[in-house]
């Protein structure tokens, strides 16, 4: 009578490691130790383990074969591998919960709740595995029966399937899925600022994905890096370069990840593209014999916009450096403000000496909140930077808030003695020598203290005009 069916009725716990191991050596000694003992089934006894090694059945199972052949009297077949057992008819007609073989390490596994997927068994690197295959409603019969088989091969060739499962799901990435999920970890979290990150994706969504973001990762060529940066390579070179930048880390995270081997294909992609002809930014500033003017007249502008704009120019600082400014960085007592590195374009910790004129500003807006120190109108949100811009246009000035730095750098530089390293640490501009930064420790505080105050008192004397010039950036 033959028994294949008992092979779909096995336990579903895992085969420890030894037994799977040593499985046809504990196979012949049970029957080596029981032929001793039941001499007239010794036959019958080595032809049962013969059939449980090739068909891979545990030690108990061939025991309680034996016990049945012993105690029954009858005698009985192994289990035979199973072969193409199931049909597609079937796997869809199956309800009862268990796990039903195929063949070839095929199962497939019914939950109580009446779900189906396909499991494959089978030893991988001398131990027992059980891996999921997927869904039985979207892998048909005849697909998985060859993933099986393939697999099969895969674990007797020493691999491991489930690596060449997930390598497959690694492959399915899209370029744009990929790109989100550095923004939405990398660059959300920790970006410089808000505007800093929403144009990163911005940028991509504008350029990259139409072309390339429905690609697998893996498929992304130096040909597809060409036809995202050259419509923009000579029109838009700056969007253009921090595209490629962008491009650049996306693809790097992807290498690391393992979505791909190889080169980065945005490497060296600058050779298939024209070359740039270098544009000079230019903002307007204020010739700084004109300031002490335009800071009195500021004096009559009502609002929080020109306030923070008095406490720019005073300072030196950037715009979002004050409009983000709060009162836990202001120490009065010590005449300090002290900007933390996350808001500082440099990535380190800036201190800004404060004059009294800069403190008069201050003593203007204390109390209007207890968080930032120039709110605006909304509760909790800072002020926009045409807030400050606003305030120039009002007075009818035809300059930038950011040609402030200017001003103040071209009167530092030909009305005062300093050092041009006071004059840099003043305008928080990072040493590009990096030697110089590696043994330059100190900030030049007290050095900068003397020149913003000697600043304030320009700022707020009498001046004579002058015509507005174009900053070089």
């Amino acid at each position: 009578m033959a028994m294949k069916g008992r092979a779909s009725e096995r336990p579903s716990a895992k085969v420890s490691a030894t037994r799977a191991v040593d499985h046809s050596a504990r196979l012949e000694f049970h029957a080596v130790a029981c032929s001793p003992i039941f001499p007239k089934y010794q036959r019958v006894l080595q032809e049962y383990m013969l059939q449980a090694v090739a068909c891979q059945c545990k030690p108990l199972h061939y025991l309680w074969w034996v016990a049945r052949l012993v105690f029954d009297g009858r005698t009985r077949e192994m289990p035979k591998e199973v072969y193409n057992a199931l049909t597609a008819a079937g796997v869809r007609q199956k309800k009862v919960p268990g796990r039903y073989a195929d063949g070839a390490g095929l199962y497939l596994v019914v939950s109580e709740t009446g779900a189906r997927w396909w499991q494959w068994r089978g030893t991988v690197h001398g131990r027992r595995r059980e891996i999921g295959m997927g869904s039985a409603r979207l892998i048909p019969l005849a697909e998985a029966r060859e993933i099986a088989i393939a697999w099969r091969r895969i674990a007797r060739a020493g691999g491991d399937p489930a690596e060449e499962r997930d390598k497959g799901k690694l492959g399915k990435m899209t370029f744009e899925s990929a790109a989100r999920k550095v923004w939405a970890e990398q660059i959300e979290p920790h970006g410089r600022n808000a505007k800093h990150r929403a144009q990163w994706i911005s940028t991509l969504e504008a350029y990259a994905f139409p072309r390339i973001g429905s690609r697998p990762v893996h498929a992304v060529t130096q040909a597809d890096i060409l036809r995202v940066l050259a419509p923009i390579w000579t029109e838009k070179p700056a969007t253009a370069r921090r595209i490629r930048q962008r491009l650049k880390t996306v693809m790097n995270w992807a290498r690391a990840a393992g979505h791909f081997a190889g080169i980065n294909p945005v490497e060296g992609v600058e050779d298939g593209l024209p070359k740039q002809r270098a544009k000079v930014r230019h903002f307007a500033a204020l010739p700084y014999r004109e300031l002490p003017e335009l800071m009195r007249r500021l004096e009559m502008v009502e609002g929080m916009g020109a306030l923070a704009l008095r406490f720019t120019i005073l300072t030196a600082a950037r715009s979002g450096e004050v409009r983000g400014a709060m009162w836990s960085e202001i120490d009065t007592e010590v005449h300090l403000w002290t900007v933390s590195g996350a808001r500082m374009k440099s990535g380190a910790e800036h201190r800004v000496p404060l004059s009294g004129a800069a403190l008069g500003v201050l003593d203007r807006v204390r109390g209007l909140s207890d968080g930032l120190v120039f709110p605006s109108s909304w509760a909790g949100r800072k002020l926009s930077d045409e807030t400050l811009a606003a305030a120039l246009k009002r007075l009818d000035v035809p300059v930038t808030v950011h040609g402030m730095r200017s001003t103040f750098r071209d009167w530092a530089e030909e009305m005062t003695g300093f050092p041009r390293e006071v004059k840099e640490a003043a305008l928080a501009h990072a040493v590009r020598n990096k030697v110089e930064a590696a043994y330059r420790r100190g900030d030049l505080f007290d050095k900068r203290r003397d020149l913003m105050d000697r600043w304030a008192r320009f700022c707020l004397s009498a001046g004579s005009k002058g015509d507005v010039v174009k900053l070089r950036r």
